[in-house]
């Protein structure tokens, strides 16, 4: 909900970000795109790299797949599906 704010309104983008958002909005102006929910057990690869991004200090890029999403990568995209089981 957050993200659809933002592209509506960029001035609730903090300052100390808003560079890098504008910089983003720059680069995704050619780009067509849907925003929408997924529950985080249906993306499990984007739920783990939301969680790695979240935990680091500095901007993150890979050429390819980072480790800790590999094998969820094959199982979503063999149409393979997530459980999360919760143990009391």
């Amino acid at each position: 909900m957050l993200l659809l704010l933002a592209f509506k309104n960029h001035l609730r983008i903090p300052w100390a970000l808003r560079n890098r958002w504008l910089n983003c909005i720059e680069f995704t102006k050619g780009l067509n795109f849907i925003v929408s929910h997924i529950y985080r057990e249906g993306n499990i690869c984007a739920d783990s790299l939301a969680n790695l991004g979240l935990g680091s200090d500095g901007f993150l890029w890979w050429q390819d797949a980072p480790n800790i999403i590999r094998q969820e990568l094959v199982k979503n995209m063999l149409g393979m599906t997530n459980y999360r089981f919760t143990t009391f």
